[in-house]
């Protein structure tokens, strides 16, 4: 499959698969894929490929990642919401069973890995566990799908899914270091600034040695900041580099399909293999960014 304008080779089909439809604003000047040139003022649009999504610079917004990220988590909040009002006491059933050991897990794994007090916590790692899952899940609907669907109805480009997109696996994680921030000046105050200057060489108070002090406290400081900079961009880099590796994959047996009769049957096994290891990994990505984000908010809220 290609979009509009795009020869139906390997090539073209990968890259139309790892685009995202995306909405922003063309500068003035620029000459689109039909040739025809924007006018004074510039123009919004969604973009035909990589070329104007790239000159519509930051203020673009991937509409596909936003629309499935949004949807899945009013999806998380029905379902649960409709669990709660379900729930009574005595031994439950079905989909009731289910989200309580999903809820009695997620407790369990905040007792056991998170130090402090904070109410927060268990409903945030709760709200990342499933809503990751849920994103991470959308890859093992067909590559094929939905943008074979939606390019039916004039969308010409389609991912969905979202943990495959950085801008949200790096807004998921940003969003947990604004709380490790907020949480270390609120339980540490002053305390967390001297976190980043006295730690890991203590400067010296007094004596002749005095006069590195402040050299230590500028390489304390930073080598804290690099490593404290460093936990949002692990956690949602890990993410989006283990789910768009999978993606990929996806794609690439999928482009067997079009190999030849031969290919057919290897590469609906290929998938199904992959489908069923990948079960795993979907799982394990979102059990490591909830234990990722509770031991963060940890460390935010240990004064020592």
């Amino acid at each position: 499959m290609a979009a509009e304008g795009e020869a139906l080779t390997v090539s073209g089909y990968i890259t139309h698969h790892l685009t995202n439809l995306t909405y922003g604003k063309l500068p003035a000047g620029f000459q689109r894929y039909d040739g025809s040139v924007v006018d004074e003022g510039g123009l919004w649009t969604f973009a035909h490929g990589g070329v104007e999504a790239s000159a519509m610079g930051f203020a673009a917004i991937h509409v596909d990642s936003m629309g499935w990220s949004i949807g899945l988590g009013i999806v998380f909040f029905l379902l649960f919401r409709n669990v709660a009002k379900k729930a009574r006491a005595g031994v439950p059933s079905g989909l009731v069973n289910v989200i309580e050991m999903i809820v009695e897990f997620v407790d369990n794994t905040v007792k056991d890995t998170f130090h402090g007090h904070n109410k927060l916590v268990a409903p945030l790692a709760l709200t990342v566990f499933v809503w990751v899952f849920l994103m991470n899940l959308m890859d093992l609907i067909p590559v094929d799908l939905f943008p074979e669907l939606l390019l039916a109805l004039g969308v010409p480009y389609q991912k969905i899914v979202p943990s495959t997109d950085p801008n949200i696996t790096m807004g998921m994680a940003i969003g947990v270091f604004v709380l490790m921030l907020f949480y270390s000046v609120k339980v540490k105050g002053f305390g967390f600034a001297k976190e980043l200057t006295l730690n890991p060489f203590k400067p010296p108070s007094k004596g002749p040695l005095i006069v590195i002090a402040p050299v230590l406290i500028a390489l304390n400081l930073f080598m804290e900041v690099v490593g404290l900079l460093a936990k949002p961009f692990s956690l949602g880099m890990r993410l989006f580099g283990n789910m768009y590796a999978g993606e990929m994959i996806f794609i690439l047996i999928a482009a067997l399909f079009s190999a030849g009769w031969l290919w057919l049957a290897p590469a609906g096994v290929m998938q199904l293999i992959w489908a069923g290891f990948h079960i795993l990994v979907i799982t394990l990505q979102a059990f490591i960014f909830m234990v990722l984000t509770i031991v963060y908010l940890s460390m935010a809220h240990e004064d020592h």
